[in-house]
């Protein structure tokens, strides 16, 4: 397979860079989409690695059940909901609100 040529973190920021302004992902399906089902641990860390990047939407990943992983009153938590409120997620108390309409791929 291709992507196999790549490494994980690679295959992170391409998968990162395909999820659509308006649209949230989880660790867990950021995961499966970099070809590395089970390891959104491991998705996290790179995260924290690549964020700083230019063009990749980090803010775009947040927990399964739509909650924003930093920790809560951070700087960090604080971007991430207003990026996400600019893209159209709507965002309350640290969570996407009905977080199934806004995940991508659909579920």
């Amino acid at each position: 397979m291709e992507g196999e040529s790549l490494d994980i973190e690679e295959r992170v920021c391409i998968a990162l860079a395909a999820v659509p302004r308006g649209r949230i992902v989880s660790y867990g399906g950021l995961a499966e989409l970099s070809q590395a089902p089970g390891r959104a641990r491991l998705i996290g860390r790179i995260l924290g690695r690549i964020s700083g990047r230019a063009g990749l939407p980090w803010q775009r990943v947040v927990r399964s059940d739509g909650r924003i992983a930093m920790p809560p009153g951070s700087a960090g938590h604080r971007r991430q909901a207003e990026l996400l409120g600019q893209e159209g997620v709507e965002v309350r108390g640290g969570r996407v609100v009905r977080p199934a309409r806004y995940f991508w791929p659909d579920r």
